[in-house]
């Protein structure tokens, strides 16, 4: 962003009035002769015995003399005087005397001499030395210096949030407004309204004249016009140009008077910023809207259009993330961590950070946060960087051109699991199966919901012993016999045991989603106790009474293993 020029305010930079100064003196000083010029700027205060000390002085500083040039013959009428006309001309703002060691009183005849020549004159007495008036002069510049530097600051900022806002050129005119006594008006390059800033009365038709010379002129200029319309007394406009002079533009405003070095590097800034705002929508970023433009009438051609079309297609973008047309892409998924807070920035704001962060100007703002495409490999930096300002993140795995869209779906695919815990994820880091994708926080809560019933027993061993059971019968594909070798239990006992439990569940266990889903669910479960080897009984299926019955004598899940 173009900050305020320094040097445009050079002028402004140490400026204090001369009735600033003498207000800050302390008591004692007397203004013998007033020259009127007390709003005029005091640049310096500079003591001096010499008979002509103009060769060394600048315009605007304050002289102070003991009287040692009015000794002897130097204190006639015509050698004061001569003396006198010298500062004047010299730019000199006033002259300080100070009473002894050599005068008890300012000579009448430098006093004549100043009123004569309109020169402020100011008698200091012995208890007032030089150099506290100095001292006093120093304070005062740098507490001035320190309030302008604090207003320029100050102006920026209120930019930088215009230009970021969602009607930036609005924006920047309202701001300017308020640091410049104007109004302003911005026109585009076929003479139409843009934006104007509240308060401006002046008619476009009274404008033409300007702004046919601005438009069709070339080069950094400023072109001026006089208006009878109240507070357009002097009306100056700049026109705003692309980086090959192309005109875009003009910014118009018109005052009652001239502005202040500081005033007119406001408006500077604020020309700048307009200039930035209108290349960017015109000569800059060519590519992203080249690239857009092409995607949306033929979307069909990353698939199957020509080889020169889709290289093509690839360097734009390239360029649109700042990479090479083979380096590898990702795909970044962005979720608000907090989605309670407050109220986020404004799009464009948030565009222009992301922008920024990942080095692309392929960022899309969506109702979940936001997706980029960029060539970062998106590191734990730049991840720590996303997540302290509250953000999580998806990062994708990497790619190429015409691969995006599926890279898209599998960062899509684990957003749910990103926003449900928290935590960033990336794609290659995560094991492609139902329980990878799912997540622990997600399987956990498959796992309370479906096996509550079970779960939610009082006697610990017999909950134990009944998800022993249910893994390994599941675990067997749903075999009775293996099933029954595995835990060391009859045959019957297990199709006992499982009757049992799908009338507490309450599902079909011939289902095989049905079964798939426990199956995932007792992933989540921590594991029960090791079961009892074949023969022997185990602590983990002693607390479940089983009798060996026949297998018709119940219903239950069907043995399609059966044997």
């Amino acid at each position: 962003m173009p900050a305020l020029a320094p040097e445009a305010t050079a002028e402004q930079l140490g400026f204090v009035t001369l009735e600033q100064f003498l207000n800050k003196l302390p008591t004692g000083p007397k203004i013998l002769h007033d020259g009127g010029n007390g709003a005029g700027m005091l640049r310096w205060v500079e003591p001096s015995e010499l008979e002509d000390p103009t060769p060394y002085l600048l315009d605007g500083e304050f002289i102070l003399t003991a009287g040692l040039p009015f000794l002897g013959d130097g204190g006639s009428a015509e050698n004061v005087d001569a003396y006198v006309q010298r500062l004047v001309g010299a730019g000199v703002g006033a002259l300080g005397f100070g009473l002894e060691p050599y005068f008890d009183a300012v000579p009448e005849a430098v006093v004549e001499a100043c009123r004569r020549h309109n020169l402020t004159l100011v008698e200091f007495p012995r208890t007032v030395p030089f150099a506290a008036i100095g001292l006093e002069f120093s304070q005062l510049l740098e507490s001035d210096n320190a309030r302008v530097f604090r207003q320029l600051a100050d102006t920026n900022r209120q930019l930088m949030r215009a230009v970021l806002s969602a009607r930036p050129e609005h924006e920047l005119l309202a701001a300017l407004v308020q640091r410049v006594p104007a109004w302003a008006l911005l026109v585009g390059a076929d003479g139409r309204v843009r934006a104007r800033a509240a308060g401006t009365a002046v008619e476009l038709s009274a404008l033409q004249p300007l702004l046919k010379r601005l438009l069709a002129g070339s080069g950094p200029r400023v072109e001026m016009e006089q208006l009878e319309e109240p507070g357009s007394t002097v009306v100056f406009g700049h026109p705003l140009r692309s980086t090959r002079d192309a005109n875009l533009g003009a910014l118009v405003l018109g005052s009652d008077g001239p502005l202040t070095a500081a005033q007119n590097s406001v408006v500077s800034s604020v020309v700048g910023l307009l200039e930035l705002l209108m290349r960017q929508r015109t000569s800059g970023s060519l590519a992203p809207s080249q690239l857009a433009t092409a995607l949306l009438l033929h979307p069909e051609t990353v698939a199957s259009g020509g080889t020169k079309h889709v290289n093509g297609l690839k360097d734009l973008l390239a360029q649109s993330i700042s990479s090479t047309r083979s380096a590898p892409l990702r795909v970044v998924q962005g979720v608000k961590a907090d989605t309670g807070g407050p109220a986020g920035e404004s799009p464009v704001r948030e565009l222009l950070q992301w922008r920024r962060m990942f080095d692309t100007k392929l960022v899309e703002i969506t109702d979940y946060g936001f997706a980029a495409i960029t060539r970062l490999k998106v590191d734990e930096a730049l991840l720590a960087e996303t997540e302290a300002l509250g953000w999580r993140l998806v990062v994708g795995d990497a790619t190429e051109f015409p691969g995006l869209a599926s890279a898209y779906q599998r960062t899509t695919s684990l957003r749910a699991r990103v926003q449900a815990t928290g935590r960033s994820a990336r794609v290659d880091e995560v094991t492609w199966s139902v329980a990878g994708l799912l997540g622990r926080e997600a399987g956990t809560m498959l796992a309370a919901r479906l096996l509550e019933p079970v779960l939610g027993q009082e006697d610990p061993e017999r909950r134990d012993a009944q998800l022993a059971v249910l893994r390994t019968w599941l675990g067997e594909n749903g075999s009775w016999d293996a099933t029954a070798k595995a835990m060391g239990l009859h045959r019957n006992s297990v199709r006992r045991q499982i009757n049992a439990l799908a009338e507490l569940l309450d599902t079909d266990l011939n289902l095989a989603q049905v079964r798939a889903e426990l199956w995932f669910a007792l992933q989540y479960v921590d594991e029960t106790p090791a079961a009892a080897p074949p023969g022997a009984a185990g602590p983990a299926v002693a607390a479940i009474p089983v009798a060996d019955t026949d297998p018709a004598s119940a219903p239950g899940p069907r043995d399609s293993q059966s044997r």
